[in-house]
């Protein structure tokens, strides 16, 4: 069974990038856009305050008609914050991504962000737990 630990030591990019509440909502999607990714964590006193993805700027900045550059992202940022540990299951991860409707979920252990996982990453880990199971019967058939 595959844990958010070992979907993060196998990320490729393992960078963590945050913004601060107060940040401008322009900043916030300046970083999203440089480093290719769809959310950012909000962090306050290095603590988990929010977190800021593209689906909130589009639905509380372009369809409200506010601007960018003088919202802040506390206006507009998820605040009741799901987050995992790295001892949860991918499974799990992804039952709560599916019924909570969830693309990103901050991995947090004594109030540490440790990292971030995307929809993306946790498919790729159930997919490769799969195929090792299918490698596994085929071995096991074929004696």
């Amino acid at each position: 069974m595959t844990t958010v630990k070992n979907v993060l030591s196998d990320k490729s990019n393992s960078a963590i990038f945050t913004i601060r509440p107060t940040d401008t909502v322009f900043s916030a999607i300046k970083l999203m856009a440089e480093k290719g990714i769809g959310a950012v964590i909000v962090t306050e006193n290095n603590k988990v305050v929010g977190i800021f993805s593209e689906r909130d700027y589009t639905r509380k900045v372009v369809l409200m008609e506010r601007t960018s550059r003088e919202t802040q992202v506390n206006e507009i940022m998820t605040s009741n914050v799901i987050t995992v540990t790295t001892s949860m299951s991918v499974e799990n991860c992804l039952n709560l991504m599916t019924e909570k409707h969830l693309r990103h979920l901050p991995v947090v252990e004594d109030e540490q962000l440790l990292g971030l996982v995307s929809i993306g990453d946790l498919v790729k880990a159930a997919m490769d737990d799969q195929k090792k199971l299918i490698d596994q019967l085929q071995q096991y058939i074929s004696g």
